[in-house]
């Protein structure tokens, strides 16, 4: 219980060193803690309730100021109001008009900025801002963040649910997570309109049900040698990025990220590091003598860091490099991340080589046993039998 007002003085509220609540009336206390810090403390009581009001250290308010803020508190709670209740509105105010201040593409790039240093790959920063440019952005993007409610999200999401099931969900997904970014700094408050479990999934069909699941389109693997013809006698650093790609089975990301230090060419090995892998794991890759051969090439012509490096110094190829190589063929009928399926096919309809051994030339998870092996060096030696048998196939035209 506190103690009974006594009253206070300049003198007195210098003196005391007691820990405790220290009365001066009609509500005022001088709080002493433990470690002899001083603040002013309103008690009132509103209902049944009663509360604390804090009024500030004794290091920036005399006692004089003290009462003339415990008065103005007290006369508040006479009328029936909370006094701080009263005195955080305006806080809460400016918060709000913070909020509203705060466009959709402001939280975004927030969000990217903030996350980016954990993203293994650099330029999965750009495919977050260009999404969510292209679809969001002419819905909402330069609104209020905390004006984004389910109508807009169905506004994005509407047009292109049935036709671009696969781009879609990673917009949502976007969407789903800035959103939550701004609610938890304080920018917006509410339920994410965006969210998939028991919100949109009562308005939209899932994507299993709209559209078949989108495979990469791939290139038979009875043309492949007669494409790798045209690959070769094609100028440029995405055609030899091409030809990589596909003597290694690797992922495009994998190839435009590769660094020579990743490179032994004497062993006619690629380890990858395992912050650049989908799985995130260390993946070693044997290389072709035609794989090895288009390194040497490149090494030649070697301008920085890395192998196929772009126009800008230091930097590899865009995302889009290997896609144009695809254009100026004239073979926008596949995808680049299809050569990943012609080589499995091949390897499935052409050859004897075990399952394993293939899924692990695409990098893909398998058994525990087969890990163990793997471990130990043996499907490394047979894996690169493979992909001598892959480039013998694919660099040869009578393999037609």
């Amino acid at each position: 219980m506190a103690p009974r007002a006594e009253g206070l003085s300049a003198r007195k509220v210098e003196t005391i060193r007691e820990p405790g609540l220290h009365g001066d009336g009609g509500g005022l206390y001088l709080q002493v803690t433990k470690n002899g810090a001083k603040s002013w403390i309103f008690r009132f009581k509103l209902g049944d309730k009663r509360r604390d009001m804090g009024l500030g250290p004794l290091s920036v308010f005399t006692l004089a100021e003290a009462r003339d803020r415990a008065v103005q508190a007290r006369k508040l709670v006479m009328m029936g109001i909370d006094p701080i209740g009263a005195r955080d509105k305006p806080i809460m105010e400016a918060k709000i008009a913070a909020a509203q201040a705060t466009t959709f593409f402001q939280a975004a790039k927030a969000y990217i900025e903030s996350h980016k240093a954990g993203w293994r790959n650099e330029k999965h920063g750009d495919q977050w801002t260009n999404t969510l440019a292209t679809y969001a952005g002419p819905v909402f993007g330069h609104l209020p963040i905390g004006a984004v409610d389910t109508n807009l999200i169905m506004k994005v999401l509407d047009p292109i649910w049935s036709t671009k099931p696969e781009t879609a969900g990673r917009v949502r997904g976007r969407i789903e997570s800035v959103i939550d970014w701004a609610t938890a700094r304080g920018f917006r408050t509410g339920e994410n309109p965006a969210r998939w479990r028991g919100h949109l999934q009562s308005l939209l069909p899932s994507r299993s049900k709209v559209a078949r699941v989108e495979h990469h389109a791939a290139l038979p693997y009875s043309q492949l040698a007669n494409f790798m013809t045209r690959l070769r006698v094609t100028d440029g650093m995405s055609a030899r990025a091409m030809r990589f790609l596909i003597l290694t089975a690797a992922r495009s990301g994998e190839v435009l990220g590769a660094k020579w230090s990743e490179i032994d060419l004497e062993a006619r090995q690629w380890t990858i590091p395992a912050e650049r892998m989908k799985a995130g794991r260390e993946h070693r890759v044997p290389l072709s003598e035609a794989a090895a051969s288009i390194l040497r090439d490149v090494a030649a012509i070697r301008s920085g860091d890395f192998i196929f490096g772009g126009a800008v110094a230091d930097k590899g190829l865009s995302n889009m490099a290997l896609t144009m190589v695809l254009r100026r063929l004239k073979r926008e009928d596949i995808t680049v991340h299809g050569f990943r399926s012609t080589f499995r096919d091949w390897c499935a309809e052409k050859t004897d080589f075990p399952s394993e051994v293939a899924e692990m030339a695409l990098a893909h998870a398998v058994g525990d046993k087969v890990e163990a092996a793997y471990r130990r060096g043996d499907l490394l030696e047979k894996r690169r039998q493979l992909v001598d048998a892959w480039a013998t196939y694919c660099e040869t035209p009578a393999a037609q």
